[in-house]
């Protein structure tokens, strides 16, 4: 092949690769086989209007024998609602519409968690040897009221002493409704009913990527194990369970979808399909929960479903292990957040309106209980900025020699009675506090739709300027915020390395962290990076008033001090300064051990 040939096909290849990769059909989503039931047969379409009717052939009726009747009929909604719920039921029996009333989407439209076309239900069993959806049987429907409670029942009555029947129940207010499924005189088939939900979830937030990685479904199994598929998955995932489940939900950044069963489903199937290529939908959710078919004949098949906000307040209150919908991170992060962080912000918000100035409150509190911390930190450097001219001297005197460098260096710190780590433990205690914040500000619904300053949103990031381009791993927008706290951080680690003995490289190495959180946090939400950028700004004030109460020619005088008593033999050596140089000197002898086994061979 000639020059002009391979520059003529290479050309040719690049031109094929960009027509598939701009212009070429998005992947169908991966579809759900169907059993051979009155939905296939039916070749069912989502409808809710009473003049929509369903026809079924003579054969197809006499085939269900009795309940062959109750596969032709007009579907209508029966409409609820309660100060929190605005429910629409389908006269087959199942929910077909479900409205937040006081969430709205992030353009300002009405919050569905079950909208038409987006969700379907199967309650598939078997009715004298074939398979039959109950949810495509047409239903008699009832509201009444009991005290405050409405109970909407769905019958399907065969004759007097036979029916089927969907009752539901909704309180005057709350995220929760009762259902439960009887079926009276009825021979039903097979040991379980299939019960089956999908969830094409759209979009309802402002950012589809961070939507997508925090929406997954969850169980919770009767011995008390809570699990879930990946959240950050971008392919296909799908798990059985064989176990009994207590619940299923699925979860999306900031609201839950849920079935919880009053007596545990025998096992089931859950599955995400996550298509990245659609702006669309976040995800479709897939669940499949496998009833005892003898609950339903003997009336003991009872559910509760929740469809509301993924609030920490809310869920504690739903079922066993619920609030675990609500990740707050490992231990002792998700901890801090349960027991300090939430509590604070719930009573704050309780009393100020404004959620930057509860950010900022929080931020003053939690320096406050770190104050101690902090002082400490702050005297260690100090004290290690002291030394360094004298560490610097074992340096030169030792150069190469860099385990002498160590057992001298450490003589020094034992003779000023100082810890080498005085200034780093204190920051390492604090770091469970940092991350517990990286945890709670992103899945933190209080936050949903607030405004600070600039940022319309501070559970999503702020933007200041959208670039005409995508930087990689940085994105398409400029988080003010971000550059805010980033431009703070590099002040706070320069004005640390002042006062710190680190020297070379990993002097140098400080820098870059706050570079790296610079891409890491600009998609972040904005409420954490403005945390950050205030606690920054408190620490300055923080480390001025107490460089204030710090005397270094004190502190100086004290290790002079300490290296008389030192010389003498009447100073004391802490149990840690004992631990570390033994830790040394039998570092150092397996050395030597080492190089004089190599000398002899």
């Amino acid at each position: 092949m000639d020059r002009n040939s391979a520059i003529g096909m290479t050309l040719i290849a690049v031109l094929l690769m960009v027509y598939f990769y701009f212009f070429s059909a998005p992947p169908v989503p991966p579809t759900t086989k169907k059993a051979d039931s009155v939905a296939a047969i039916l070749n069912k379409k989502e409808v809710t209007k009473s003049e929509s009717i369903a026809t079924v052939d003579s054969t197809t009726i006499r085939a269900y024998g009795s309940l062959g009747s109750l596969l032709q009929g007009a579907e209508d909604t029966v409409a609820v609602e309660n100060s929190d719920l605005k429910i629409s039921f389908s006269t087959k029996g199942f929910i077909s519409r479900l409205e937040l009333k006081n969430f709205k989407t992030y353009t300002q439209k009405p919050l569905f968690l079950i909208n038409d076309g987006n969700n379907t239900f199967h309650l598939n069993t078997q009715f004298e040897g074939k398979n039959i959806d109950l949810y495509q049987l047409h239903y008699q429907s009832n509201v009444a009221k009991k005290n405050d409670t409405t109970i909407v029942t769905f019958t399907a009555p065969v004759s007097d002493q036979a029916s089927i029947k969907h009752i539901y129940s909704i309180p005057a207010n709350g995220y929760k409704i009762g259902y439960r499924v009887e079926s009276n005189n009825i021979p039903l088939g097979g040991n379980t009913v299939a019960f089956q939900w999908t969830d094409n979830i759209p979009l309802q937030e402002k950012d589809i990527n961070d939507s997508r990685n925090k929406t997954t479904v969850n169980y919770y199994l009767s011995d008390g194990t809570f699990s879930g598929i990946s959240e950050t998955a971008t392919e296909v995932k799908e798990e059985a369970l064989a176990n009994p489940i207590k619940w299923v939900s699925i979860r999306q950044k900031f609201f839950i979808s849920s079935i919880i069963a009053h007596q545990p489903f025998a096992g089931g199937a859950v599955k995400t399909i996550p298509n990245t290529l659609d702006s669309t939908y976040v995800k479709r959710a897939e669940v499949q929960l496998f009833i005892p078919t003898e609950q339903i004949t003997k009336s003991s098949a009872s559910y509760t479903y929740y469809f509301g906000p993924n609030d920490y307040k809310i869920i504690s209150e739903v079922t066993e292990g619920f609030n675990e919908n609500l990740s707050l991170g490992w231990p002792p992060m998700s901890w801090i957040n349960r027991f300090v962080i939430i509590p604070i912000f719930k009573f704050l918000e309780g009393v100020i309106g404004n959620y930057g100035l509860i950010i900022v409150l929080l931020v003053l509190f939690v320096k406050l209980v770190l104050l101690p911390l902090s002082y400490s930190s702050y005297l260690g450097m100090a004290k290690m900025k002291l030394l360094k001219p004298e560490i610097d001297v074992i340096k030169e005197k030792n150069g190469d020699n860099m385990a002498q460098t160590q057992q001298d260096t450490m003589k020094l710190y034992r003779q000023a009675g100082v810890n080498p780590f005085s200034g780093c433990i204190p920051l390492l205690l604090q770091m469970p506090i940092l991350f517990a914040m990286f945890y709670f500000f992103p899945i933190s619904i209080e936050l949903r739709q607030k405004s600070f300053l600039w940022a319309e949103d501070l559970s999503t990031y702020d933007s200041i300027l959208n670039l005409p381009f995508t930087i990689p791993f940085y994105g398409a927008h400029v988080s003010l915020f971000v550059l805010l706290m980033t431009a703070s951080t590099l002040i706070y680690t320069w004005q640390n390395n002042q006062i710190s003995s680190v020297t070379g490289p990993m002097k140098s190495m400080s820098y870059i962290m706050p570079v790296i959180f610079l891409f890491v946090l600009n998609s972040f939400s904005a409420g954490l990076s403005f945390y950050y950028f205030v606690s920054n700004l408190i620490t300055f004030t923080q480390q001025a008033i107490i460089k204030r109460f710090v005397d270094e020619d004190k502190i100086k005088a004290i290790m002079e001090e300490n290296k008389k008593k030192a010389a003498t033999g009447t100073g004391k050596k802490s149990k840690f300064m004992t631990k570390l140089e033994e830790a040394m000197k039998a570092s150092e002898e397996a050395r030597k051990q080492a190089e004089a086994r190599k000398k002899k061979k």
